[in-house]
C-alpha cells in the first residue's frame, strides 16, 4: 500500500488491479457508468439520469482533505486494461466504524471484480476501522453474495430511498468486524 500525496489516500494493490484515488480525468467514464440506469439503480445516491455537473462534484469532494468518504478507482490500466471499472468508497462513521459502499460497470459484472475490490479494501483497511457496514438492496443479491464471501454477516432488513428509483427500497445489512 502507498499514499499518494495529493490527497493522502491509500492506492491499495489488488488481483490484476489497483484501487486508487480518483482524479478529474475519471470524470468521462464515471459519467458513462454512473449514468447507466442499470448501475444508478443499485446505488442509494446516483440519480438517474445523471445530471450535468454531477460528476465533477462527485470528484471534487472525494478529493476534499476533509472528506468524509475516501474513495477509489477500480484501475486496471497498469495490467494493460481499462483506467476505470467502477468504484468502491469507505465512509468514516463514529466509534473506529466505516461502511462500505461499492459498484461495478456493467461491462464487469460477474467477473469477479467487486469481490476483489472488497476483499483488498478489507485487508488493506486503511481507515483502521474496527467495524465494516455494508447494505444492499434486496432485489440485487449479487452483490449481497460479495459481502458474504468476504466474511459479512446478516444483521437485519431495513430501507433506504434510492434517487434513481425515487422511491424507498428494501435492504438487507450487513456487518464485518475487522478485529478478532
Amino acid at each position: 500500500m502507498i499514499h499518494d500525496k495529493s490527497t493522502a489516500q491509500a492506492v491499495i494493490a489488488a488481483e490484476g488491479f489497483v484501487l486508487r484515488p480518483l482524479t478529474e480525468a475519471d470524470a468521462g467514464l464515471i459519467e458513462l457508468y454512473a449514468g447507466d440506469a442499470r448501475v444508478a439503480k443499485n446505488t442509494s445516491d446516483i440519480p438517474h439520469p445523471l445530471p450535468p455537473g454531477t460528476t465533477e462534484a462527485f470528484i471534487a469532494r472525494a478529493r476534499e482533505p476533509a472528506r468524509k468518504e475516501d474513495v477509489w478507482a477500480m484501475d486496471a490500466s497498469k495490467e494493460r486494461g481499462p483506467s476505470l471499472m467502477g468504484l468502491i468508497g469507505l465512509e468514516r462513521l463514529d466509534r473506529e466504524q466505516s461502511e462500505i459502499g461499492y459498484w461495478v460497470a456493467p461491462a464487469f459484472w460477474n467477473t469477479g471484480l467487486a469481490s476483489a475490490a472488497v476483499a483488498a479494501l478489507l485487508k488493506a483497511n486503511p481507515q483502521g476501522c474496527e467495524t465494516v457496514f455494508a447494505s444492499v438492496f434486496q432485489d440485487n443479491p449479487a452483490s449481497a453474495r460479495v459481502l458474504t464471501n468476504q466474511g459479512f454477516e446478516y444483521i437485519g432488513d431495513a430501507e433506504t430511498y434510492c434517487v434513481a428509483r425515487a422511491a424507498t427500497v428494501p435492504t438487507w445489512t450487513y456487518i464485518r468486524k475487522m478485529t478478532a
